[in-house]
């Protein structure tokens, strides 16, 4: 039961967990933003067939002379059981099967027509020009997919020409989101004095479903002991993943870390060595993982991008999840002094990272026009202009 841990050691634990991935079949057509749970092999040869590279005309490349005599004409999608003698060619196009007798294919634009002859320049040729042979792309039983790949509209392409129809795919998992805090009220509705805007929910709500995260529970709960430890055993029989907004300090309203444990989710750490979002809670119950994350949105958004994101997207069957940042320089000196790590929002401009104005973890101000966060170190208390830092992109 660890607290106040680093950064780095908080990754470390996430990143030991063992997660419950399940496996489904999809269709072809609604996997796209998925991940292969298993490699995808090949039912054929791709091209199934020898055919065309080019519009032009097939024949043998052993034949001698500069001459063919054109005997029939191959389009793509035509059956071919003939076979041409010395001395013949077809004209053939694109994708068209070439016939037996036929190694090379000649492009149209090399050759001269006279009658039923084409003439070529002999030296132009070279065996097996312009044929696509049967199999050269993939071959029966060839790995064209590793597991972890994930789908895009290329790769359904690749499968629909394989004769592929579905495929199995990691199952995203079921998220629920707790909204805490008497006052949050849902936009829409006059502010009273002393309330203010649910922000995180749709906040969340939209980072998840850009996760290719379908399945998302809000619930709202009040500042309650009894509700918070209701709510919470509620939505644990619902999700595989639990996220929480506010309440995890050490206030007197502040009820989620001690219904958690009364719930019989086990503490995995809370508190990390990070501004903003320093009451970072994260547990889990069998197979259930919990994020408890602290109320501000700007403490919400920098947890959510440093954790929850790459521990979804491992879920999801992402290879690498939790990858190394990139590194650009920063715009302008800056300093700090409190010895924990920094996540600021910040911009690339002309490939430098721009620190933002408005760093408080109650200013939603700049998550508008910024593209991801900055990591200062915990062990820095000054960074010079130019000097390399980490930087996490949202996406």
């Amino acid at each position: 039961m660890l607290e106040f841990v680093s950064v780095s050691k908080a990754k470390e634990l996430l990143k030991s967990l063992d997660l419950f991935q399940k496996t489904e079949q999809s269709p072809l057509g609604k996997s796209l933003g998925k991940y292969t749970s298993s490699p995808i092999i090949s039912p054929m040869n791709v091209p199934s067939f020898d055919n065309s590279g080019m519009d032009g005309y097939a024949f043998s490349f052993a034949d001698s002379g500069e001459s063919r005599t054109v005997v029939d004409v191959i389009q793509a999608g035509s059956a071919t059981d003939f076979q041409l003698k010395a001395g013949e060619a077809a004209r053939i196009f694109t994708g068209a099967p070439v016939p037996k007798g036929a190694d090379t294919v000649i492009q149209q634009e090399w050759v001269t027509i006279v009658g039923d002859k084409v003439f070529f320049e002999q030296e132009r040729v070279t065996k097996g020009m312009n044929v696509r042979e049967a199999g050269a792309q993939c071959q029966v039983g060839e790995v064209v997919l590793p597991s972890h790949s994930l789908v895009t509209p290329g790769t359904i392409g690749l499968l629909a020409s394989l004769g592929i129809q579905e495929l199995e795919v990691f199952v995203s998992p079921k998220v629920g989101i707790i909204l805490t805090g008497d006052e949050i009220i849902e936009i829409g509705n006059p502010l009273a004095s002393g309330q203010i805007y649910n922000a995180n929910g749709p906040a969340l709500r939209a980072y998840l479903q850009l996760l290719g995260i379908e399945n998302i529970q809000i619930f709202k709960v009040k500042d309650e002991a009894t509700e918070v430890t209701r709510v919470i055993g509620e939505a644990l029989e619902r999700v595989d993943l639990l996220l929480l907004t506010g309440g995890i300090s050490v206030g007197d309203f502040d009820f989620v870390k001690p219904s958690l444990l009364e719930n019989g989710v086990e503490q995995i750490f809370y508190k990390v060595k990070q501004r903003p979002g320093k009451p970072l809670f994260v547990g889990r119950k069998k197979e259930k993982i919990v994020f408890a994350l602290p109320g501000n949105p700007a403490s919400v958004l920098s947890c959510f991008v440093q954790y929850v994101k790459p521990l979804i997207q491992e879920w999801n069957g992402k290879s690498n999840s939790w990858n190394a940042p990139t590194y650009y320089p920063i715009s302008k000196d800056f300093k700090k002094n409190a010895p924990l790590t920094f996540f600021l929002k910040a911009k690339l401009e002309s490939g430098k990272a721009e620190i933002l104005p408005g760093q408080e973890s109650f200013n939603l101000l700049p998550f508008g026009v910024a593209d991801g966060l900055v990591e200062i170190p915990e062990d820095l208390s000054h960074v010079e202009e130019g000097s390399l830092v980490a930087y996490y992109s949202w996406i």
